[in-house]
């Protein structure tokens, strides 16, 4: 026994001596086998990684002293366990961790069976015994490294399950907020032609008074226009939600541009007994989508005109309150009822809110209103209309897909006395 101890000794030095020879050999397989690409893009040191510590856990194993076997054994299961955590991060695949450790039992079996020849008076249980520790040590390294780089694809595979499934319930919500806005939208249809049926009713009545006719043209005017701005929101919305809208970026000037679409607008909020003012410099030229601009900025503005029931619409801009030069502002302010929502509330998480209480808003101060399947007198000092306006929804919708494309951030303050959208703009883009 002492003769074997001393002779596993003795190879314990030789392969001390010899490492970096063993290393070098695996080196080269590793560079010559074709399966293992990642480790060809290895520097040296990430290559080594753990075999250097493996080869000298071997040593030690060979040695006679329990101190250092407990000490090998010790150290190459945190090695194994390191070698399958590094060549996961990386990027291995399981083949090549694998394939990286049969190159190693390789070089150290050539290291083994070049001794053996070497020294043919060897009593043949050294080599055996030899042989044997490797074996068993070579097992266990691949076994801890092989489990650990599989643990680890196990969590990174449960990561992406948990990504993917909250994508998908994104997508779930972005489909049903689609379709509750395209259901909103054939309601508002429906709603409007309701007005229209009762107007038309009312003017094909026998015995309707020139007063009462001129009336049921109003509401019947109305709602005809009502139902071409409801008609080019759901096109727009359309475009948008499909990607084939694109900004168009070019200097313009925000003072004329939005001065010409509030002149459009003025007609509407007067026939309502509201004003609407503008404010800011002119000329204020800007870089951005000028097209694109308007939609949102009228957007803004019809709903507000429609909500308000007192007093009016102020649309304001200039540069932005934080005054860093990289942004403008443009500003819609009215006196209506007022949103349930919070100051400084994002439009996107307003929108559900902002949809749901100006609905409510209008029911409570608006007009008494009547079904498809009601008759309208004839004697009534006006004719019934909706109880509430169309439309809100899918417009605040329009507003957020187009802040998006143009790289708006949008902000929201309403209380009882009013509701203030504010919409910062980068006064260049980069192309």
């Amino acid at each position: 026994m002492a003769a074997l101890l001393h002779d596993l000794a003795d190879l314990a030095a030789h392969l001390r001596s010899r490492r970096e020879e063993t290393l070098q050999t695996w080196r080269k397989s590793v560079k010559a086998d074709r399966m293992l690409t990642t480790a060809q893009s290895l520097p040296r040191n990430q290559l080594d990684d753990h075999v250097p510590g493996l080869l000298q856990a071997y040593e030690l194993r060979l040695d006679p002293g329990t101190m250092a076997i407990q000490t090998a054994v010790a150290e190459q299961g945190e090695l194994a366990v390191a070698h399958g955590l590094h060549r996961w991060q990386q990027g291995y695949d399981l083949q090549e961790v694998s394939r990286e450790l049969g190159r190693l039992n390789e070089a150290v079996v050539v290291q083994l069976e070049e001794y053996a020849r070497e020294r043919p008076e060897l009593e043949p249980q050294v080599m055996a015994t030899a042989r044997w520790i490797w074996a068993e040590m070579s097992g266990i390294e691949s076994s801890k490294s092989i489990a650990e780089y599989f643990r680890l694809r196990q969590v990174e595979a449960a990561g992406h399950m948990k990504d993917l499934e909250q994508a998908l319930e994104k997508i779930r919500e972005l489909e049903q907020e689609r379709a509750d806005l395209w259901h909103e939208a054939a309601h508002d249809l429906r709603g409007n032609l309701s007005a229209v049926r009762t107007a038309t009713a009312g003017l094909s009545k026998v015995g309707a008074t020139q007063p009462v006719q001129e009336r049921f043209l109003r509401v019947l005017d109305r709602n005809v226009a009502s139902l071409h701005h409801l008609l080019d929101d759901v096109m727009d919305l359309a475009r948008l939600q499909s990607g084939r809208e694109a900004r168009r970026i070019a200097e313009f000037d925000v003072a004329a541009s939005l001065t010409e679409l509030l002149d459009g607008l003025q007609g509407d909020a007067e026939q309502r007994g509201l004003f609407c003012r503008q404010e800011g410099p002119a000329p204020f030229v800007v870089e951005g989508d000028a097209v694109k601009v308007r939609r949102l900025v009228q957007n803004l503005v019809i709903n507000a005109v429609k909500y308000t029931r007192q007093g009016g619409v102020t649309v304001s801009w200039g540069e932005s309150a934080s005054d860093d030069g990289k942004r403008w502002m443009v500003s819609i302010q009215d006196t209506g009822p007022g949103f349930a929502t919070g100051p400084g509330t994002p439009l996107v998480g307003a929108l559900e809110q902002a949809t749901e209480a100006g609905g409510q808003a209008m029911g409570a101060g608006g007009e008494a209103g009547v079904t498809a399947g009601s008759q309208p007198s004839a004697t009534s000092a006006d004719p019934p209309i909706l109880r509430r306006e169309q439309g809100e929804g899918i417009g605040l919708s329009i507003v957020k897909r187009l802040a998006e494309l143009l790289d708006a951030t949008v902000e929201l303050q309403s209380d009882a006395t009013g509701t203030t959208f504010r919409v910062l703009l980068p006064r260049r883009y980069v192309s």
